[in-house]
Order: C-alpha cells, then sequence, then structure tokens
C-alpha cells in the first residue's frame, strides 16, 4: 500500500510530503518530497544589495534567524577583509547562544506533543518567552531580529541590557528542571523513542547530516570548536565553558538528550560572553560603510554551526553590489533526506516519533 503523508499533514510539522509504502503495518520505503514551500531565496540574493540579503537570509529556518544572517554578514567580511569591533564579537556570540537556546527549546516543547504529551510546550514556550523579551529589546524582532549588519551589529544594545540577559538566563536555567523532569526518565517517551529511528554513523557522513542529529549518533563534529568563528576560539578553549554533546545510541531519545543538554552548554556561553562584555569598555559595535557596498571579485564558502547543523554560504562576487551567486546550504535539507534511510523497517506509528526527531525547518529544506 502506497500512502502519502502531507503535504497538509498533523504529523509533519510543516509542507512537507513523505510517500511511504507499507507491508501491513511496517514501512518498506519512504520519499520525502520536498519544494511545496519553495520560495526562490536564491534567485531573491542575486538580485538584492548586501544589505537587503540579511533580510532574506534570516527567514529559511525561521527559528534560527540570527544565525542565518550571521553566515552572510562573516562571509562578506572576510571577502572584504574587514575587522569588526570586538564588542560586536562578543555581542554576536552572545545572541547567537541565545538563539539557540530559543530554537531547542521549541522543539523540545513540541516534539513531545507530537507523541502525545501536551505539557511540555508550555513550559518551553515560558522559557522561550523570557529570552525573547531581551532579544527583543536589543533588534526589535521577536523571531526576524535583522540585528547583523556587514562590519557589525546595527546598533549598541540598551543601557542596563546586560543586566537583564542575565536575569534572563539564571531565570531559565533555574526552571529548566521543571521541563526536564516530564521529559528524562518518562516512561512513555521512552517506550516511543528509545531503539527507535536508529542512524548510523556512516549514513550520517553518506548523507552529510550534521548538527545535534549527526552528533546524537557519535559523528563529534560541531564548527564552534573544529573551525572556529566570532569568539568561540576562546568559548571552547581546554577550560572554557564550551563543549561538544555528543551521544552513540543514534535513537530518537539520543536526539533529544542532545537537545537538552546543548540548552544548558549555550546557557553557560551565554553567561561567559555577559562576563566578557562586561569587562570591555564601551565602544563601537560597527564599522561606517560606502553608501554603495561593492564586494571584491573572487569567491568563497563560510559556514556556520546553526542550531540544526551546518549552515553555508557560497557567495561569487563580480564586484558588483550584488552577489553574482550566493548558493545556501541549509541544514535541514540534508537532514531529511536521511528519512530515506532512516524509516524503512519502521512502523508506521513510529513514523511520527522518527520525523518528529529529525528536526528540521521546512523553510530551511525548500529555501
Amino acid at each position: 500500500m502506497v500512502l502519502n503523508i502531507g503535504p497538509q499533514h498533523p504529523a509533519t510539522h510543516g509542507v512537507l510530503r513523505l510517500k511511504v509504502v507499507l507491508d501491513g503495518e511496517r514501512i518498506v520505503s519512504a520519499e520525502p518530497v520536498v519544494g511545496y514551500m519553495h520560495r526562490g531565496a536564491e534567485k531573491l540574493f542575486e538580485v538584492r544589495d548586501y544589505r537587503q540579503i540579511t533580510v532574506l537570509a534570516n527567514r529559511h529556518d525561521w527559528l534560527s534567524a540570527f544565525s542565518n544572517e550571521l553566515g552572510v554578514v562573516l562571509g562578506v567580511e572576510a571577502m572584504l577583509g574587514m575587522e569588526v569591533p570586538v564588542r560586536a564579537v562578543w555581542l554576536r556570540t552572545l545572541l547567537a547562544e541565545l538563539n539557540r537556546v530559543l530554537n531547542h527549546l521549541m522543539f523540545l516543547g513540541s516534539y513531545p506533543l507530537e507523541l502525545g504529551a501536551i505539557t511540555p510546550v508550555f513550559y518551553a514556550f515560558r522559557e522561550r518567552e523570557e529570552l525573547q523579551a531581551v532579544m527583543e529589546e536589543a533588534s526589535g524582532g521577536r523571531m526576524h531580529y535583522m540585528f547583523n549588519r556587514v562590519g557589525g551589529l546595527k546598533e549598541d544594545v540598551p543601557a542596563g541590557w546586560l543586566g537583564r540577559v542575565a536575569t534572563a538566563v539564571d531565570a531559565v536555567r533555574r526552571r529548566l528542571p521543571d521541563l526536564e523532569s516530564l521529559l528524562v526518565g518518562n516512561e512513555i517517551l521512552l517506550a516511543r523513542t528509545r531503539g527507535v529511528g536508529v542512524l548510523d554513523p556512516a549514513t550520517v557522513l553518506q548523507y552529510g547530516v550534521s548538527g545535534p542529529i549527526a552528533r546524537a549518533s557519535g559523528v563529534d563534529l560541531d564548527l564552534r570548536r573544529d573551525d572556529p568563528y566570532l569568539a568561540y576560539a576562546e568559548l571552547f578553549a581546554p577550560g572554557g565553558p564550551g563543549r561538544v554533546v555528543t551521544r552513540t545510541e543514534g535513537d530518537c531519545l539520543a536526539r533529544l538528550e542532545v537537545l537538552l543538554e546543548q540548552v544548558h552548554v549555550s546557557l553557560d556561553l551565554a553567561g561567559a560572553c555577559l562576563d566578557r562584555l562586561r569587562s570591555l569598555p564601551a565602544g563601537p559595535v560597527n564599522q561606517r560603510l560606502p553608501k554603495v557596498l561593492k564586494v571584491p571579485e573572487g569567491e568563497r564558502y563560510t559556514a556556520t554551526e546553526n542550531p540544526l547543523g551546518l549552515n553555508g554560504y557560497h557567495l561569487v562576487s563580480r564586484g558588483e553590489k550584488t552577489p553574482w551567486r550566493l548558493k545556501l546550504r541549509s541544514a535541514s535539507f540534508n537532514n531529511v533526506q536521511v528519512l530515506t534511510e532512516v524509516l524503512p523497517g519502521c512502523l508506521v506509528a513510529d513514523m511520527v516519533a522518527v520525523l518528529g526527531s529529525m528536526f528540521f525547518v521546512v523553510g530551511d529544506v525548500d529555501k
């Protein structure tokens, strides 16, 4: 029997279509059919200047907007040979980690919801609101921050903001056990996720899967440590608060555990950024730019460790104010393709558990 799950279906959290072939209750083969949300981002990049691209780039993965912006501006700055003020570097790192926590909390709330547990999403959103408030105060945006600029940030943060971030981070850290107590050791959740949807390291490498999903299968890769940008070289140095969270089981439960532990690591990193920012003298957070910003001729690939995995921009410039080509390598695209390998052999009832544990955003798949 051939069964279409989606493209509009409660189990697919977004407009993703899964074409599955069943033998009774068991899945024989599965094919993710993507493109229902395609917005042609890459072609839109080519007709916009570098300031306008930042607006578009933060939308493909709407849960990781700040990190999406970062990839674009870091690539342009590198091609310009531009030095960013130290204060901007640490502020960017802080905001990127707060954005990572926001992303993970969304999945920590919505994944149990797909397994039938309603309560966790309320706890997750309580913590999200705490952090959303300080992100919104700094940038003016709740989801699409548009706070990065080539050369730094749009403006400095408001007076007293660092103190309010510290209060918010402490509040989230203090209340996180409320959410964890609903998930960790929950026998229904364990029954639905342990040993289900196992993804082995060889398949991870074969499909280019990255982020928390790859690390849950034992692939120890994190660009913040392995190819550092912003202030991560210092944060992930020996004795620093940065550490890479991994598991070896590669099942749905391991993927959830990685996400949960990464929230703690990101809060530690945010705390370290706050300490450094308090010790820095007041200073600029951006560079003065010409009225028309042109990038020298050449090409560059810039990858960042986004909350859901590796996010890369391949920028090709012909010396004009718009890129000749800006190719986007999104994390969710590869992470969803691997469902072809993971779903066969699973029961239909487990399909929702496996699908939800891949932690993807459909806009990030379709671009």
